[in-house]
């Protein structure tokens, strides 16, 4: 068996999986991010230490114990690097808890798990080459090339959202402009959509679900209007789609994976998105006679997280 633990801003998830993917006991308890991060980790260590327990094991069947975090780490060191969410920088993550718990401790970006729990058991499953794109606050990324990991020497290497595909309004909070996620992440669409409703004479469905308010604006309520031919929202998708089309040719002209899976939260928009993306792509490739690799949704939701960080212990020799 495997620990995956999924360390958000919001909730610290720990589940107990098997060497398939399947998670047989999970438990979740809230982060407190504004704490500081020794008491975050002996929450870490407690739940883990609770759920091995509860569900009736020793520490001697666990192999290994596996941990998304929402930042950067050292691929070798399991350091954090930075967690921005958290307040993190430079933390010995793996170190400390192996110490305590002295169990093999590895470490890597949630999003990378993500995409390596749709390489095990979701729509990645059966190929060598994949990567995995969510579309969240941010966008985050998890690259498979011949089966493994890529992440890179310094551990940025599936940093897909800051990758610069054109000219933006805003800058990205990594300080520089045109960043992917400054596009097509939630974000991006919201504050796009808030633009357009401020600046142009449109009659739109999505000025009778916020009441008054930008604030109450989010993606869920702009693809809805969209899918119900909505100009305003179509307009701010379609900027939305344009760019992510741009961010995986751009990826395919590099590794040319076999498939790319599109998660996080706009995934949800479902074959409306998926089309979309699909259509885009397959106009704007950079060799006409030649196919992108299948575009695809993601399949495990939520679950991922937990799933990826406990198959990042199965993919390590320890």
């Amino acid at each position: 068996m495997y620990i995956g633990v999924d360390l958000g801003g919001t909730n610290i998830a720990v589940g107990i999986v098997d060497n398939f993917g399947k998670i047989h006991y999970q438990k979740s308890i809230p982060t407190g991010a504004h704490r500081k991060s020794d008491e975050v980790i002996e929450d870490i260590i407690n739940l883990i230490i609770q759920v091995i327990d509860e569900y009736g094991l020793n520490k001697e069947h666990i192999k290994a114990i596996g941990i998304g975090i929402p930042g950067l780490s050292e691929p070798i060191t399991g350091n954090v690097i930075q967690c921005v969410n958290l307040n993190w920088s430079k933390i010995p993550l793996k170190r400390i808890m192996e110490r305590i718990l002295n169990i093999p401790v590895f470490v890597d970006n949630d999003a990378t798990l993500a995409g390596l729990a749709e390489f095990e058991i979701g729509s990645m499953k059966g190929k060598n080459n994949g990567v995995f794109i969510t579309l969240g606050t941010g966008i985050g990324g998890g690259i498979i090339i011949d089966g493994k990991i890529h992440t890179g020497v310094n551990g940025i290497g599936s940093e897909i959202g800051h990758m610069v595909v054109g000219k933006n309004y805003y800058d990205c909070n990594c300080g520089r402009n045109g960043c992917l996620e400054t596009f097509s992440s939630a974000t991006a669409l919201i504050n796009y959509t808030k633009k357009l409703m401020e600046e142009e004479e449109y009659e739109t469905l999505i000025t009778e679900k916020i009441n008054g308010d930008l604030n109450n604006l989010n993606g869920k309520m702009i693809f809805h209007a969209a899918i119900r031919e909505d100009k305003l929202a179509n307009k701010a998708v379609d900027r939305l789609v344009k760019y992510l089309a741009i961010g995986i040719i751009n990826i395919a002209s590099v590794i040319d994976p076999e498939i790319f899976v599109i998660g996080g939260g706009l995934s949800k928009a479902g074959v409306f998105l998926l089309d979309k993306v699909r259509a885009e792509v397959l106009k704007n490739k950079f060799i006409k006679n030649l196919p992108v690799g299948k575009i695809a949704l993601a399949e495990l939701g939520n679950e991922a997280g937990i799933i990826g960080a406990a198959m990042l212990g199965k993919h390590n020799k320890f």
